[in-house]
């Protein structure tokens, strides 16, 4: 149970660093920090939305079309954007085409990046521990 708590919480913090990372990057990405709570539900939304899309998008491709399996993770990233932007009270609006095509590309490079980097360096003195002993 612990371990999957920690899981969901790296894949929360991921989010929120690619959904940040898009919003510094991207003029046609904002975030509205203005409202707080919007943001946690925008964060909380497209985890749930991943983690749900891309084994059932890598089922669908897998029956129908194999060759489209390599982008099911942008994909995924791609329609848990567009559902979250279209939820009204989650603080994140996407607008202009190349924000469209990008924002998807850049939440997915840096949510991969940091959910293969976060657990080594938030966990280093636990993996160190079992390690040892």
């Amino acid at each position: 149970m612990i371990m999957f708590l920690l899981r969901a919480l790296v894949f929360l913090v991921s989010a929120a660093i690619g959904l940040i990372a898009a919003d510094l990057i991207l003029d046609g990405f904002r975030i509205d920090w203005g409202d707080w709570w919007g943001f946690v539900l925008a964060i909380v939304i497209f985890a749930v939305l991943q983690s749900v899309l891309a084994p059932w998008l890598a089922r669908v491709a897998q029956r129908n079309a194999p060759v489209l399996l390599g982008g099911i993770g942008i994909l995924s990233t791609f329609v848990a954007l567009v559902v979250v932007a279209l939820i009204p009270g989650a603080g994140l609006t996407i607008s202009g085409a190349l924000a469209r095509v990008l924002a998807p590309v850049i939440v997915w490079i840096v949510t991969a990046l940091a959910t293969l980097l976060l657990p080594m360096l938030l966990f280093k003195k636990k993996v160190a521990e079992r390690r040892a002993g």
